[in-house]
């Protein structure tokens, strides 16, 4: 008897040098730099890659699309990535794997208790990590079969990607009508920063942080902060 379901999708058999290879992988992250290590990250291990930079465009590529794999950034300018990876995870139409990401460890407890099935500290840049962190959550049918050797390759994002969220960041500053703008770039530059180990300005940002957690005014800090952005907007990039 015939037990093949004629309605199955069919998809490209994962192999052992492009494991996720027919997957398709949402990506939900406000920072470009940290998109940009995800899409090499996909690109290397045979995956498609789709973006959103809020919850608002995310469910609106949701309501299109049927991703295998979505990675939610916690921390995003419209909410919490909890409350989508929450929402993702009592769906009828959940996805296969729902992983969160920040650049806070302390977040994983958060992505964990709305229901992801795992988290990525950022940096996220490890070939590997990436691959297993998928594959050890999906089904047993969307594994390449054999055996296979753990790449420990690093990739690179461009430095166009980090000057792109200087000026995104720039931008809020610019326009900040309220404290919580700050409490975004904080959290924002925190993930980005260390992302692309800039020391100096992961301490202004934590400093930042810091003196907003405590309700103090956090006037010469947030100063600091937007000094460092320009200073880092005006160096010139090698093309």
């Amino acid at each position: 008897m015939d037990t093949t379901d004629p309605f199955k999708p069919i998809y490209p058999a994962p192999t052992a040098m492009r494991p996720l290879l027919g997957l398709t992988v949402l990506v939900i992250e406000d920072s470009r730099f940290a998109c940009e290590a995800l899409r090499l990250l996909c690109l290397r291990s045979g995956a498609r890659i789709r973006r959103a930079d809020t919850l608002r465009s995310a469910r609106r590529h949701l309501q299109v699309y049927r991703p295998t794999v979505v990675i939610v950034d916690i921390g995003l300018p419209d909410g919490s990535g909890s409350d989508l990876i929450r929402e993702l995870s009592a769906s009828g139409n959940r996805p296969d794997v729902i992983l969160g990401t920040s650049g806070d460890i302390d977040r994983e407890g958060i992505a964990l208790d709305a229901g992801a099935d795992g988290f990525m500290a950022k940096p996220v840049v490890s070939l590997g990590v990436f691959q297993d962190t998928i594959l050890s959550h999906l089904p047993p049918d969307r594994r390449p079969n054999g055996p296979r050797s753990v790449p420990n390759d690093l990739v690179e994002p461009d430095p166009i990607a980090y000057r792109d969220d200087m000026a995104h960041v720039a931008d809020v500053l610019e326009g900040a009508s309220d404290v919580r703008a700050l409490d975004y770039v904080a959290q924002f530059l925190s993930g980005v920063a260390r992302s692309a180990d800039d020391d100096e300005l992961m301490m202004a940002s934590a400093a930042l942080a810091a003196k907003r957690a405590r309700g103090d005014s956090a006037a010469s800090e947030a100063a600091t902060v937007a000094g460092l952005v320009q200073e880092r907007l005006a160096e010139k990039i090698a093309i």
